[in-house]
């Protein structure tokens, strides 16, 4: 399988839940630069809605 990893080469968002059981965890990266990782639920959706809002496909509405 394939290294889903965002990278600045390769900007993205990237969501991994293994199990229901296990926590998610995420990782972001934007093409202006910004970065984030986070763990656990509540903190993989605030990194998701945040990353949404300001970054990746809102760099497009702008």
């Amino acid at each position: 399988m394939a290294d889903l990893t965002p990278t600045s080469d390769r900007p993205g968002l990237h969501v991994s839940k293994p199990s229901p059981s296990a926590p998610a965890t995420a990782s972001a990266v934007c093409h202006c630069g910004a970065s984030a990782t986070a763990t656990g639920d509540a903190q993989v959706k605030a990194l998701v809605d945040g990353y949404t809002a300001n970054h990746g496909p809102a760099h497009d509405r702008r």
